[in-house]
């Protein structure tokens, strides 16, 4: 008689989760910390260390925009929207933030990348963004009036969670 040898069975691997956190927040400067304090607290939890280069880079992006439609976005009594994404197979960590103003538009990345070196203080936090992020722009909001500015980091291949 032979006795074939039993080989451990492996659990099945989980699939990967998807990462995805959305929230709306009042049009206000306590709005927009909270939705960029919440999105610190998420990167760490997708494996997106405080303090490293990617950590602070979408922490800034998120900031600059949540910052924006409260300044730029704001109606009253209408909350903007955050939607932080990182595909669980992918290094790609994307960034939207949508309000409900329809005719106050950033420009278009390419429209900026003459104005860094312009004394003009409106716009330079979205050169900030166009230097932060592998790329950027907005379109309509499709539901609605407004619009939603979204931007995309490429997380260094250390760093993918």
């Amino acid at each position: 008689m032979t006795i074939e040898p039993v080989h451990p069975v492996r659990p099945a691997a989980a699939p990967p989760r998807d990462r995805t956190f959305e929230m709306c927040f009042t049009s206000t400067p306590r709005g927009a910390r909270l939705a960029r304090r919440l999105a610190a607290v998420r990167l760490e939890a997708w494996g997106i260390p405080y303090g490293t280069e990617a950590h602070d880079a979408i922490a800034l992006i998120v900031a600059e925009f949540t910052a924006n439609a409260v300044r730029h976005g704001h109606v009253p009594g209408r909350d903007f929207h955050l939607r932080l994404h990182a595909p669980p197979l992918d290094r790609v960590v994307r960034v939207e933030v949508t309000d409900t103003r329809a005719e106050r538009l950033p420009r278009r990345p390419t429209a900026l990348e003459g104005a860094a070196e312009s004394e003009e203080e409106a716009g330079r936090g979205l050169i900030l963004v166009s230097h932060l992020a592998t790329r950027w722009d907005w379109h309509p909001r499709p539901e609605g009036p407004g619009k939603t500015v979204w931007a995309e980091y490429v997380l260094p291949a250390r760093s993918r969670a």
